[in-house]
């Protein structure tokens, strides 16, 4: 078990780009509530509403220990020139292009944000050498791997979608310039992240919408689908515990980790719309679908690196979780 210290180091610059973003915006939030010092980057694009970005931005700017640039990762110059103006200590990429689906029908959005930015930002990191690099990869990674639950040891070379093999492709970036330039780095596999602020297009935030106008939800492969729902509060947590401890070197003298970081408890799409259900107070109108291309059935994050290495399990239940987005929703909109 390693020797970590899980506590936020305020001594620190730390750069977080997405940071409008949804996950970019909770860690933001939690760190300057803690009183650390923030540079927040983010080309604000228009992905989903960016009414939504905004709304997160404005929280975050009333931090007098905030600093925001609005810039794409794809600029180069840019990106080197905030590291050089800022100095981070500690570099957190978490924008990106999302979305499976959207990655079928606008493939050049990945390559160039999940791509070409990472690479951008990797090696500013690079020739302004940074503490720890910690990125966002994937659950999506695993394709559809039937062995549950999902270990950083299983294969990832069978991605289903674009999506996946850019975030793949990420962690291999890393580890190369870990193995290069030994640049301390960590990628966190994301297990289907939900709560309030959350991406409208992501299905428990559109089902809540749809619920609420009476209109229909659409749900794929008939429902019978299962996927380890992980509230934001945890994942931010997670993080929390990891961003002041790189990693250690490894056999090969590589300073380099993968981590699942997930619920750890699957739960049935089925089970997941009852529940909201309750919290909303009505009953949904289903309109049932089959599979759609670069979906997979299940996820299942085995998080035994986490809990070994940080003691880290999150605690927040699919009901817990569920009633606060609702909570939130109904007061933002």
């Amino acid at each position: 078990m390693r020797r970590v210290n899980n506590k936020l180091d305020l001594t620190r610059t730390y750069l977080v780009t997405g940071a409008a973003g949804f996950i970019g915006f909770h860690l933001v939030k939690s760190l300057l509530e803690q009183g650390a010092a923030v540079v927040g980057y983010d080309n604000i694009n228009d992905y989903y509403d960016t009414k939504l970005k905004y709304s997160r931005l404005e929280l975050l700017e009333k931090h007098n220990n905030f600093t925001f640039i609005k810039g794409d990762l794809g600029d180069k110059q840019k990106v080197v020139k905030v590291f050089m103006e800022y100095k981070p200590h500690i570099a957190v990429n978490l924008a990106a292009q999302a979305g499976v689906r959207y990655s079928i029908d606008k493939p050049e959005a990945y390559i160039d944000s999940n791509i070409t930015g990472f690479f951008n930002f990797l090696e500013a990191c690079r020739h302004n050498p940074v503490e720890h690099l910690i990125y966002a990869s994937s659950s999506s990674v695993y394709g559809a791997n039937e062995k549950v639950p999902f270990s950083t040891c299983d294969k990832t070379d069978n991605p289903v979608s674009l999506y996946a093999a850019t975030k793949k492709s990420n962690e291999i970036m890393a580890y190369a310039y870990s193995y290069l330039y030994g640049l301390p780095a960590t990628g966190l596999r994301f297990f289907t992240v939900y709560g309030p602020y959350g991406r409208p297009d992501m299905a428990y935030y559109s089902f809540t919408k749809a619920i609420m106008e009476g209109m229909p939800i659409k749900i794929f492969n008939n429902g019978d689908s299962y996927r380890d729902f992980t509230y934001i509060s945890d994942i931010v947590k997670g993080m929390e515990h990891i961003l002041c401890n790189p990693p250690e070197e490894d056999e090969h003298n590589v300073r380099n980790k993968i981590y699942n970081i997930g619920n750890n408890k699957p739960v049935k799409l089925m089970d997941f719309i009852d529940i909201l259900e309750n919290c909303i107070g009505r009953k949904a109108v289903k309109e049932y679908l089959p599979m759609q291309q670069g979906d997979v059935y299940g996820t299942y994050a085995d998080i035994s690196g986490l809990e070994e290495d940080f003691h880290f399990m999150p605690s927040t239940s699919v009901e817990q979780g569920l009633r606060r987005f609702v909570e939130w929703y109904k007061g933002y909109i």
